[in-house]
């Protein structure tokens, strides 16, 4: 009997309690399995094989879009954050100091909740009901859930099977519904529940939207440098060409129309075909608010190349000087919000929606297609959407709750933004425009000769060399400018301002004490 015929045996007989993974014995060259061994140590197998094997799926023949894409925002320095972890939870079991310091401060991504900012209380008391109905049966529990919120979850519980259910691939009716209320007051135009596709985040909703512009490098992407390194990512592994327009930083990040000329007719003298504008208000990593001015210049300027404009709004509620410069939508074609940012900061729950207007039926039928291949959203991240679209109202019993607790979060972060800037604004060598919005301070770094030089030395850009020594020195986690593109012989990084207000002075004298 053969190692195999005896092993199918062994597998069949059913007084066995406790069995062994089957493993490789050993191989050809040409890589085809001659033997499978049952029984033997896991490890030992392991080892055997490995030390025989050449792996067959290596870096060299991956798909190279996949390996030339980057990600900044979770890079190298984020890996090498995670190294710090380990090492300062082996510092405290020891006792045995290897860091200079006792903890890290995350300030390299919008992830509020990771920094202690607190859930709205109605959006996760109504989660809760819609996640465990049963709790409704309960008998006392009007005496533990407001009245409206008791009222919201019944309601719709009735309106789907569950959130164990798959949804409409393009979201929940009552969700999508709501969100074109929430659009059509915004706005002041009716919005159609139609043109709404909701996914797990605003990322997927940019990612679709652009696979159905890019088909190839001779398809541009416009994209605002500094950007939102998903857009560079993304377009790298669509195989479209990025097309990168220079926000003007002297004049507070803003947007040129003369700039946007020089990119469209530069590509197109190389043979490539712009096809879409992305444009991202309020600004990330920069922090600008666009005038009125300039968004009508920006939608001008589509109209006339025949250029799609993909508006990415996330952060339409962390506007900080609403007096001066309100926040105004773009009603052009794809525009994107998402549950992640204002002052909800629910990025692990995951939605984010994508409303298409003033495009060909048939083109919103692929959009359509290409959220079926991804099945729905995840229906708890649709219910916090619902909620910040249609939050408690004036006279519901949770309404004065919902406004403190929103004005708090957003007060503190317009106090945290004005310190932050102001702070890095007394460094030496350092300016920061104000943030007049979203999450981040984006400031330039002058470095003297001696750190470019130590840089190069180590085969660093100097900022990704500054951010390191940042990191290893402070326990700060930053993002190095070149993340987002700059340009050239400017040195910048992005830095949030979510650490708990209580915190953010420890972090500026981190900063401070690092940069002298």
């Amino acid at each position: 009997m053969n190692r195999l015929s005896a092993g199918l045996k062994v597998a069949h007989c059913s007084t066995f309690q406790r069995t062994r993974p089957i493993t490789l014995l050993r191989t050809h060259k040409n890589m085809s399995t001659v033997g499978i061994n049952i029984g033997s140590r896991p490890e030992d197998e392991a080892r055997a094989v490995g030390s025989r094997v050449k792996k067959f799926l290596t870096v060299e023949n991956l798909n190279p879009r996949v390996v030339e894409a980057e990600y900044a925002v979770r890079g190298e320095l984020v890996i090498r954050a995670e190294e710090h972890q380990k090492t300062l939870k082996e510092q405290q079991t020891s006792g045995v100091r290897k860091l200079p310091f006792d903890d890290l401060v995350f300030c390299n991504i919008g992830n509020p909740q990771s920094l202690q900012q607190k859930p709205l209380t109605f959006f996760r008391q109504y989660l809760s009901l819609m996640e465990n109905p049963d709790l409704l049966k309960e008998p006392l529990i009007e005496k533990i859930y407001p009245a409206d919120v008791i009222r919201r979850a019944k309601d719709r519980i009735s309106k789907f099977p569950g959130t164990g259910a798959y949804s409409h691939s393009k979201g929940l009716p009552f969700v999508r519904n709501a969100i074109a209320q929430f659009l059509h007051k915004r706005d002041g135009i009716p919005a159609n529940p139609e043109d709404l596709y909701l996914y797990n985040g605003a990322s997927p909703a940019v990612q679709n939207a652009l696979r159905l512009f890019v088909k190839g490098e001779e398809d541009g992407i416009m994209i605002p440098i500094p950007q939102y390194p998903l857009y560079s990512a993304s377009i790298k592994l669509l195989g479209g060409t990025q097309l990168g327009y220079y926000l003007d930083e002297e004049k507070e990040w803003s947007t040129d129309i003369s700039e946007l000329e020089r990119v469209y007719n530069d590509s197109v003298s190389r043979g490539v075909t712009p096809r879409a504008l992305v444009v991202i208000n309020p600004g990330n990593p920069t922090g600008q608010v666009l005038s009125e001015a300039s968004m009508q210049a920006a939608i001008r300027f589509c109209q006339e190349k025949k250029v799609v404009l993909m508006a990415d709004e996330v952060y339409q509620e962390n506007v900080y000087i609403k007096k001066d410069r309100p926040f105004n939508s773009f009603k052009k074609l794809f525009s994107f919000h998402s549950i992640s940012k204002g002052f909800l900061g629910e990025c692990g729950h995951r939605c984010g929606y994508v409303e298409i207007t003033n495009v060909d039926e048939e083109v919103k039928a692929q959009m359509y297609k290409l959220s079926s291949i991804l099945l729905c959203p995840n229906t708890s991240g649709q219910l916090l959407m619902e909620c910040m679209v249609d939050p408690p109202k004036e006279g519901d019993e949770s309404h004065s709750l919902y406004v403190k607790e929103r004005d708090d979060i957003y007060d503190s972060l317009k106090r945290r933004a004005q310190k932050l800037t102001n702070f890095l604004n007394t460094l030496e060598g350092v300016t920061c425009n104000s943030a007049e919005g979203a999450m981040y301070a984006f400031p330039q770094i002058r470095l003297p000769d001696k750190a470019v030089a130590a840089a190069k030395k180590v085969g660093k850009k100097p900022d990704d060399f500054y951010a390191i020594r940042l990191l290893d020195a402070a326990g700060v986690v930053v993002v190095p400018g070149s993340g987002f593109g700059q340009k050239d012989n400017t040195l910048h990084f992005r830095t949030t301002f979510l650490p708990p207000e209580s915190q953010i002075e420890g972090v500026m004298k981190r900063l401070g004490e690092f940069h002298k």
